[in-house]
């Protein structure tokens, strides 16, 4: 198990997470806040086929994939494009069957359902699902498609004294004061501060700092 992994996994999103069609998913713009700021290098990319984002096949539909990689490692995913009742979308509109129910109970018929053709609109929100289900490889709100509602409670270990000591003192040679940065993360000393924290909180200290020396220019 890969340090990212260790880290993203126990990352609590249970407040940004949304509910439809009774399943629960998180944003793909809140999943790349959570990674962004602990992994300031962390990039992904959307694959193409033949110049276009998407692997198109008649019979089967769309499907779209992507790669994301963080601290060197990279992971991909794909996702097929479907509507709203996670049918494959196609480039025309078709219909299937299913059993008619009326007042609850099966009536014996068979009804038709229709499957709406796909737009540009259906595969740009699959490219950002399927982002989401990448960064969840790496452990960001993977309990979500668990059917869990919090993230993997672990044993965890804090930073020592030493720790602390060297903590502070390089977020203060980046300009930072402890107290701004507990404030960043709502927390009320360094000593609340896991262990594998110590190294994306420099990582993000770092990002600030080189952003706030560019704005100044």
């Amino acid at each position: 198990m890969s340090d990212v992994f260790k880290t993203l996994i126990k990352v609590d999103v249970s407040k940004h997470v949304e509910k439809k069609n009774k399943l629960k998913y998180l944003s793909w713009t809140w999943a790349w806040q959570y990674v962004k700021e602990l992994y300031p290098d962390a990039s992904y990319k959307v694959i193409e086929f033949d110049n276009k984002p998407y692997l198109f096949d008649e019979n089967l539909g769309y499907l779209l994939s992507t790669e994301v990689t963080i601290e060197g490692e990279t992971l991909p995913m794909s996702l097929p494009v479907m509507d709203g009742a996670n049918n494959a979308m196609k480039h025309v509109k078709y219909s299937y069957q299913v059993q008619e129910w009326v007042n609850g109970k099966r009536t014996g018929n068979m009804i038709d359902k229709w499957v709406e053709p796909a737009t540009m609109f259906d595969i740009n929100k699959t490219m950002m699902r399927c982002l989401v289900k990448n960064l969840a490889l790496f452990g960001i709100g993977l309990y979500i498609y668990a059917g869990e509602d919090l993230p993997v409670q672990t044993l965890v270990e804090k930073l020592d004294s030493e720790a602390i000591e060297k903590l502070s003192a390089f977020i203060v040679k980046y300009g930072y004061t402890v107290e701004q940065i507990c404030q960043s993360y709502n927390v009320s000393s360094l000593a609340e501060f896991n262990a594998d924290m110590a190294l994306p909180v420099c990582n993000q200290i770092k990002e600030w700092a080189k952003q706030s020396q560019q704005e100044g220019k």
